[in-house]
């Protein structure tokens, strides 16, 4: 019974490479924004990332494509958003967070906008989110990775 566990467990954690791989090992994902491999930690506690400290919290982060937008959506979640805008990503074109602190928008190419708090589009032409990167928190240290 343990050895049919553990295979399963092994081939379940094979084939998981296995389409990871086929979808993560690219240079590029479905919405062409080039993948960059992004993997760190910040103690939020440190003062510099005072602007994380309450949830609707945010600042920008060097990494990713073209920066990182981290949103701290609640005391435990935070989001994390590449900031290179998928609508024409050959464009290398870069949101900035407006002055409603809700939305990212590309004011130098097409005019879109998103929600900071997740990523998805609130005004075209864009029709995919922006890229988000996966997040752990412990409490103080924060990990941003892909």
């Amino acid at each position: 019974m343990r050895l049919r566990r553990w295979y399963r467990t092994f081939l379940g954690a094979a084939l998981t490479g296995l389409l990871w791989c086929g979808t993560g090992c690219r240079k590029e994902n479905n919405s062409g924004v080039p993948l960059t491999q992004v993997d760190f930690q910040i103690n939020v506690n440190n003062p510099a990332y005072n602007d994380l400290a309450v949830p609707g919290g945010w600042l920008y982060l060097t990494g990713g494509s073209l920066g990182i937008i981290v949103y701290r959506k609640s005391l435990e979640e935070f989001v994390a958003l590449d900031r290179h805008c998928p609508y024409q990503p050959a464009e290398l074109c870069r949101v900035h967070v407006d002055d409603t602190e809700v939305l990212a928008r590309d004011t130098t190419c097409c005019g879109s906008a998103f929600l900071i708090m997740d990523g998805s589009v609130t005004q075209g032409p864009a029709a995919l989110g922006l890229q988000r990167y996966n997040t752990s928190f412990n409490g103080s240290i924060l990990r941003i990775y892909n």
